[in-house]
């Protein structure tokens, strides 16, 4: 007879493991980032950003700066999700004001140009560094989240060399070239698989697979490009390393974030602000743990109206497991005091 696994003790371990918990653990999308300023100064020192994502000791200083600040649940590892196609050769660099920009892959010589998924690693090494620093330096109670872009987002990056405002290049490439577009998503799944599991022997507790873009996805489209590479991922990575948790985040999927949450196998979805937490409880919470969705114009505004919503999300998904968060990432704007009131109106007593 085998003793049974311990059950977790972190907060959102508990959470992503099935647990409705009096208070739901708390961390936030970018979390470290430009609305703090000791964030703002740990740039400065690494001179621009891919250069701070690739430096392991002040990586992990901009990962640790909003758990000292705000006392979060949970860590996420300070890094990009564009990493890996420059991992897999294309170019990559930022463009002060105006974001990524990538050599877009058809101009680079297609997906048989790209390296293989399992040559990533010698170029992502210092991420893995970085994992491995949170691991020692996190408190005890706060949990370590990895995490990679979904193959159907990164692959939008790739196709048109930048963020596009409908995906179009991504789509155009889906319909004209379709055995070129599945052998891209292939590839990028794969080495997703690379990269998250050597996150995970690194340190990271649970990991996320962020689909930014999946709302730009319809009907067969959304299941064959954004939740089937997830699915994929997810049992990957639950066959290499039993127990560990996944979120996933299919972003404007609207009412079928209930099918991504039959269909991924992950244990928990996080949902975005365009779907009310009332329904997420009743259609999406039977079947995972929720995480969300707070929508981060409330960061800037703070006031009245925020603590009002905060104080309803965690009711609304209050009868079952849930992981506080916003609906995707805090912007640059936003004021650190009302992320310090979000977090005390979320642990106050009913």
């Amino acid at each position: 007879m085998t003793d049974a696994p311990t059950p977790p003790s972190k907060l959102l371990l508990r959470a992503l493991a099935g647990e409705t918990l009096p208070v739901p653990p708390v961390w936030m999308m970018r979390q470290a980032g430009r609305y703090l300023p000791e964030y703002r100064a740990t740039r400065a020192q690494a001179g621009d950003f891919l250069s701070l994502c690739y430096n392991p000791e002040l990586a992990a200083e901009v990962t640790l700066q909003p758990i000292r600040r705000f006392g979060f649940d949970a860590a996420i590892l300070f890094a990009d999700i564009l990493l890996v196609p420059q991992a897999l050769g294309l170019d990559l660099w930022f463009v002060t004001g105006e974001g990524p920009r990538l050599s877009p892959i058809m101009e680079k010589g297609g997906v048989a140009a790209l390296k293989p998924a399992e040559a990533i690693h010698e170029h992502l090494a210092p991420v893995y560094e970085t994992v491995r620093i949170l691991s020692r330096e996190l408190p005890r109670e706060t949990a370590l989240i990895g995490f990679a872009g979904a193959p159907w987002t990164v692959a939008t990056y790739m196709i048109a060399g930048r963020g596009t405002p409908d995906q179009g290049p991504a789509h155009a490439l889906k319909a004209e070239n379709r055995a070129e577009f599945d052998a891209l998503i292939d590839r990028i799944t794969e080495a997703t698989i690379e990269y998250l599991s050597a996150q995970v022997a690194a340190g990271a507790e649970t990991v996320k697979i962020f689909d930014s873009w999946a709302g730009s996805l319809e009907g067969d489209d959304l299941d064959r490009y954004s939740i089937a590479p997830m699915a994929r991922i997810t049992a990957a990575l639950k066959a290499r390393h039993p127990g560990l948790p996944v979120i996933a985040f299919p972003r404007g999927a609207g009412e079928r974030f209930a099918d991504a949450a039959r269909a991924i196998g992950a244990d928990c979805i996080a949902i975005d602000d365009a779907v009310s937490p009332e329904w997420a409880a009743r259609h999406v919470q039977p079947l995972a743990c929720v995480q969300g969705n707070l929508a981060s114009r409330h960061m800037v505004t703070g006031g009245a109206e925020m603590v009002a919503e905060i104080r309803r999300i965690r009711e609304a998904l209050s009868q079952g497991p849930h992981v506080f968060n916003l609906g995707h990432g805090i912007t640059p704007d936003a004021d650190p005091d009302n992320v310090a009131l979000m977090i005390e109106t979320l642990r106050e007593r009913r």
